[in-house]
Formats: C-alpha cells, sequence, structure tokens
C-alpha cells in the first residue's frame, strides 16, 4: 500500500512526503487557484502569472531560474488549468534541497519586473494565436464558453489578448496577494530521504512565507439551456463536439460516469465509439470521450473529427450509442471487462512518479486525504450496471452540440 507523510506548516501550507527507491526525486507546489479565479477585467491572469513566475525574483534574475535545476541535470515546469496553478521539478535526490528552495523563490519572492513583462506578453499573444490555429483545442475552450456561459469557468485559460495586452505588474501583485493563498497550497515531495530530511527542508524554505488565508468563495455556473450551434472556422475538416455539465469532484456518482466515459471513447481502441465510427464505418480518424470534474460542476464530452459530409452519419451513430446506453444495462460479462480495463489503464498511469506527485497533491486539496490506489479500485469495484444506466440518462439524455461546419471564418 502507497503510504504518504503529511505535515502541516504554520502559514497554512500542507506538504506531502512519499518515499520512494530512486535516485530521482519529484516535487511540485499545486495552488488551488485557476482561470477561473480571475475577476472579469483578469481574463488569462492566472496562466501570465504562472510565465511571470520564472522571470526574476528578489536574489535571481530569469536566466538564474531556468538555469539552476537544468545545470544539475533537472527540471523546471509549470502549468495553469481552470483551478490549479502548480510548478513542478525533477532533480537528483541530492539535489531535493535546491528544488524545494528555488520553488518556494519563485512562488514567494517574484519581482515581476515591467521589462520582463512586456517580453512575456508578445510571447503569451503568440501563444493564444497558435491556439487559434488548432481546431481540435479551440473548439473545447468554446464548447466551455457556451455551457459554462456567465461564468469564467468557461473562458479561455489563455484570456483574450485585449486584456493580456493590459496586464502589468500591479495587476499581477494585485491577483497574487488575492488568489496566492497558503491555505490552499500543497507542497509533495516523492524522494529517497528520511522524514527528517524533508521536514527539515520544507519548513526551512517553506516555513517563513507569510500566512495568507483565501477570502472569497467561487461561484456556481448557472444553468444553461441546451443549444445546437455552428460556427464558420474555416477547417479543412468539420469537427464536433457533443455533450454537457456533468459531477463534480466530490459527487460520489463521478466513478460511474467515469467508467461509462471509458466504456465510450477512452483511449483504447475498443471503446465503442472508436470501433463504430472508426473500425466499422470508416467515418473518422478519431473519436473519443472525456469527463472533468471542478470543484462544483464538471463537463462530460465526446468530440470527432470528419469530412463535412459526414457530420450527420457520425451524429446518428453517436445518438445511437447514446440511447443503448441509457436503454440497456451493461450485462455481468460487460461490467467486468469494462471495470477491469479501468483499473489496468489507472495502475499503469500511477507508475508515474510525477504523476503520482501530482496527483497526490491536488487530492489533498480536493479531499482533505490521499486515496491509494487500492481504495480507488474498489470505488471501481463497487460500481453497478444500474449506477452506470443512471448516469447515462443523467448526463446524456440531453445534450448540447457545437460543430465547426462551414466554411470561410
Amino acid at each position: 500500500m502507497t503510504e504518504y507523510y503529511i505535515h502541516t506548516l504554520s502559514n497554512g501550507i500542507r506538504a506531502v512526503f512519499r518515499r520512494v527507491k530512486s535516485p530521482v526525486a519529484w516535487c511540485a507546489l499545486t495552488l488551488n487557484t485557476g482561470s477561473r479565479d480571475e475577476l472579469p477585467r483578469e481574463a488569462g491572469l492566472a496562466h501570465f502569472t504562472e510565465h511571470m513566475l520564472f522571470k526574476g525574483t528578489a536574489r535571481r534574475r530569469p536566466h538564474h531560474i531556468n538555469s539552476r535545476l537544468e545545470k544539475l541535470g533537472g527540471e523546471l515546469n509549470a502549468f495553469t488549468t481552470k483551478e490549479e496553478t502548480v510548478v513542478h521539478a525533477t532533480t537528483l535526490r541530492d539535489n531535493f534541497p535546491h528544488a524545494t528552495e528555488l520553488i518556494a523563490d519563485i512562488f514567494f519572492n517574484s519581482t515581476f519586473p515591467e521589462r520582463e513583462i512586456a517580453r512575456e506578453r508578445d510571447v503569451v499573444l503568440d501563444e493564444i494565436n497558435s491556439y487559434k490555429d488548432s481546431p481540435t483545442d479551440r473548439i473545447y475552450d468554446e464548447f466551455e464558453d457556451l455551457l459554462f456561459a456567465g461564468s469564467p469557468l468557461g473562458h479561455n485559460i489563455l484570456g483574450m489578448r485585449s486584456s493580456v495586452r493590459k496586464f502589468d505588474g500591479a495587476s499581477i501583485k494585485t491577483f497574487v496577494e488575492r488568489t496566492y493563498n497558503t491555505d490552499q497550497m500543497v507542497f509533495t515531495v516523492a524522494a529517497d530521504v528520511s522524514e527528517k530530511t524533508f521536514v527539515r527542508t520544507v519548513e526551512r524554505y517553506f516555513g517563513g512565507a507569510r500566512r495568507m488565508e483565501r477570502s472569497f468563495a467561487r461561484e456556481t455556473p448557472p444553468p444553461v439551456a441546451a443549444f445546437d450551434k455552428t460556427l464558420a472556422r474555416g477547417t479543412h475538416q468539420a469537427h464536433c463536439i457533443i455533450g454537457s455539465c456533468a459531477y463534480s469532484n466530490t459527487d460520489p456518482r463521478r466513478v460511474a460516469l467515469a467508467l461509462l466515459v471509458n466504456i465510450l471513447g477512452g483511449p483504447a481502441a475498443n471503446s465503442r465509439l472508436n470501433t463504430l465510427l472508426r473500425e466499422k464505418n470508416g467515418l473518422t480518424y478519431s473519436a473519443e470521450a472525456a469527463f472533468t470534474a471542478f470543484s462544483d460542476t464538471g463537463i462530460a464530452t465526446i468530440y470527432f473529427g470528419t469530412e463535412r459530409d459526414r457530420v450527420g452519419r457520425c451524429r446518428e451513430l453517436i445518438d445511437g450509442v447514446l440511447h443503448d446506453m441509457r436503454a440497456t444495462a451493461l450485462t455481468t460479462r460487460q461490467l467486468a471487462a469494462a471495470k477491469k480495463q479501468l483499473v489496468g489503464q489507472l495502475a499503469i498511469s500511477m507508475e508515474s512518479r510525477e504523476g503520482n506527485v501530482l496527483s497526490a497533491g491536488k487530492s489533498l486539496l480536493i479531499y482533505n486525504e490521499i486515496d491509494a490506489p487500492e481504495a480507488i479500485y474498489r470505488k471501481i469495484e463497487a460500481v453497478t450496471a444500474a449506477d452506470i444506466l443512471e448516469v447515462a440518462n443523467e448526463i446524456f439524455g440531453q445534450t448540447s452540440v457545437l460543430t465547426y461546419g462551414n466554411g470561410g471564418g
């Protein structure tokens, strides 16, 4: 059984440790702040702030930040989601204190110099332009913007060019002061060091950070009527997303939905949608289903890309699959096979030490505990055919559709 040691600092930061036999150490600071925590005038600021963490601290210039671990053979990286900002590092075990100090330095001592903001603004604007050239990415964002209309949860993580152009040091510092709360931070480590060394290291580099508690709460997106919308985007293919709002990451029904989505269009070639649309009918190269849970809601989607004159046929076939899932319970054999497949996929994914570090931090933020793999498998095994039938009807009974279908645009 995987065992974690949890240490809480006086400023509210929680530190998680798992001892692993390896010459490599993995660590990550996970902050419960993402693009949905932006104010209307701040669209894209969470992501932009993450970029600016690497652009200078009170004691380091950008070059020193970027080369600190790389000179030792390690890596430092970061990402922003709708609800998280994460900085993570991989390094040799003996350099674990260096990685910890560096992450603490950029999180708590960044200066956000205006000259670097000007340079990074152009980088992010280029990133926005690149994203607009990728219809498979863009359609997901536009679908979420329609589904979560009226909520920052629907906004593109990168933000808008108009808002990014206005960011300056003052706006970043105001955002950090409001959202970089120590009671919303988890620092996670997997390394072959002792618990004593772990505690001493995190206390040394994170213990001096000023305590900042969260003073705001997220607002749940308002309900939106189902839609069926087609947009002109000038793509060679048609792209289509079918989906609806789904369960939050604390709703127990999320496990049954995750199993259903995996059956419909998970990564395996034998998923129902891939088998029907690609293997049997040759209508598409890619057909996939996904479920993302947030703190108070979620989203379940089916995506495919195809020739424009095949969209109608693809939708007919998908409607047929969804009807079957809502009308007919899985047999005992089908359910057992689906569970075995999902458990196997999860077990393989958990072999990634970096993935473990990232998931453990997120789990502690959401659930105030870290589920062992065995506990996750038990939850999957407890799902019944009736559970899947129920969530199929609730989530896919009435769906919304967004299609990139006409030329031009």
